[in-house]
């Protein structure tokens, strides 16, 4: 008995169970979304899936938000870690830490594509009916996500998606949508599973911000900024998170390349 209760002291610690490291996430196509049962998808769920697959230390698990609630949510300590997201999104007044740079992407405009319309058409936005996703940060507004200040400076409606969006600008009710702002990634791959629908839209040459997107992390939790640096390069190095990226039409960062073997 004394023998078998020495041997479980010794192994004890190989069977802990991984810590749980909450992940916050809203839908940002394609980066994240959720189906009907409330599961993640998009890149976020592939990656998280992979840092699973590959150490038992801790266990990765989203915590769903939205674009609007998210700080209030982290404040309220509901998650501790988020993907994809830049510091310059309102996190300046909360207390983060923020890894290397793991994605790059960029934002454009799109309009109904029409006989009288060319790249001029973006030139001025305050005199288009803009539509935009609640919570998202615009380069055109100066990043500010206030819905009431927004509505102060230009004709802009609000919904909560990209899809919503693009339904809205094809509908071609002027008065209502004249131009949308979506991620290239997101248009890419619209226009891989809608052709036709995507040969209709006018898209500008001009973007309106360039992602460098980072995960956020709060200080003094496990695992550390540094501890998940070392966790996402190892995914880097053998190429798998390039090949993660490519199936959302998302570029590999070449801030990566030196850690890519």
């Amino acid at each position: 008995m004394r023998v078998l209760l020495i041997i479980v002291l010794l192994f004890s610690p190989l069977v802990q169970a991984a810590s749980t490291v909450r992940v916050g996430a809203y839908p940002f196509p394609p980066l994240a979304g959720f189906d009907e049962q409330g599961a993640v998808k998009g890149l976020l769920s592939d990656l998280l899936d992979e840092l699973n697959r590959r150490q038992d230390r801790f266990r990765f698990e989203v915590v769903e938000t939205t674009p609007k609630r998210r700080y209030r949510d982290y404040d309220a300590g509901r998650f501790d870690v988020i993907f994809f997201e830049s510091p310059r999104w309102s996190w300046q007044d909360h207390d983060i830490e923020s890894t290397f740079v793991i994605l790059r992407d960029a934002e454009v405009y799109i309009a109904l594509d029409k006989p009288d319309r060319d790249q001029s058409f973006f030139d001025n936005l305050a005199e288009r009916q803009i539509v935009g996703v609640l919570g998202y940060h615009y380069g055109f507004a100066g990043f500010d996500p206030v819905e009431g200040a927004l509505k102060n400076r230009f004709n802009i409606t609000m919904s909560r998606s990209h899809a919503r969006n693009l339904k809205l600008i094809q509908a071609d009710r002027p008065s209502l949508a004249e131009v949308a702002v979506v991620t290239r990634s997101y248009l890419s791959l619209y226009a891989e599973r809608n052709p036709d629908r995507y040969d209709r839209l006018l898209v500008s040459d001009k973007i309106d911000q360039a992602y460098r997107l980072r995960v956020l992390v709060r200080p003094g939790i496990e695992p550390s900024k540094r501890a998940l640096e070392g966790i996402l390069k190892d995914v880097i190095a053998d190429g798998t998170y390039r090949a993660l990226l490519s199936r959302y039409h998302l570029p590999f960062p070449e801030s990566l390349e030196p850690l890519s073997r």
